[in-house]
């Protein structure tokens, strides 16, 4: 059975925010019956551009990680919903904008922190990876149909197809230990929870400094 996942490339993100612009544009004042009511106008980011300075001036990187929902295998929030968050068979996780109403507390229950509540609907709400637009046959999702830098993009994957994916290109879960089975997986992760370390290598003649060439620098554990 194929489903749905988010490949995100962190080294193609630039923080122009077209996808959570896209996203609003959506969303904000629509309802969508059976998937979601309106996003309200401030306070949600249904998909977060997460920044990361590392290193110390002149020597810094910066990067940027698309944080949308990531719709778990073992999501921790349906198991809290009592029915009002379900998984369907294509991975798409969604809440019940009914059975949901009044439940604040499922704000808290995704680890991810990618759950908001709405206080005008008295909803949680989140992502829906615009199931209601893949449903009626689009093949990408707004966010990353707005993508202009490639560092998004949603596939329909079986099982198999998605291992041969994440071995030619060393794909991520965000944070595995939470043992939540993501169905989100980021490329080039390492330019965001690693550390960043740089150096100038130089050599002096005389009185002179200058740029060392050609020079191989190594690392070693202590």
């Amino acid at each position: 059975m194929k489903e749905r996942y988010f490949i995100i490339d962190v080294a193609r993100c630039w923080d122009c925010n077209n996808c959570f612009i896209a996203c609003h544009d959506e969303h904000e004042g629509n309802n969508w019956p059976g998937y979601t009511l309106a996003q309200p106008r401030h306070g949600h980011r249904w998909i977060d551009v997460r920044r990361r300075e590392r290193g110390q001036y002149p020597l810094i990187d910066v990067a940027y990680r698309p944080t949308p929902c990531m719709h778990c295998k073992d999501a921790p929030c349906v198991k809290a919903s009592g029915g009002a968050i379900s998984r369907r068979e294509d991975g798409i996780v969604l809440i019940d904008p009914e059975k949901s109403m009044g439940k604040k507390e499922l704000v808290a229950s995704c680890p991810y922190g990618v759950i908001f509540w709405n206080e005008e609907q008295n909803v949680p709400q989140k992502c829906t990876m615009c199931a209601h637009l893949l449903d009626d046959g689009w093949e990408q999702p707004r966010c990353a149909q707005a993508c202009f830098a490639g560092a998004l993009k949603a596939v329909s994957l079986e099982e198999e197809e998605l291992q041969r994916m994440i071995a030619a290109e060393g794909l991520e879960q965000l944070h595995p230990e939470k043992g939540t089975k993501p169905n989100v997986y980021y490329k080039n992760l390492h330019r965001f929870d690693k550390e960043f370390i740089s150096g100038s290598a130089a050599v002096k003649h005389d009185d002179v400094v200058d740029c060392a060439q050609g020079v191989q620098v190594k690392l070693y554990r202590a």
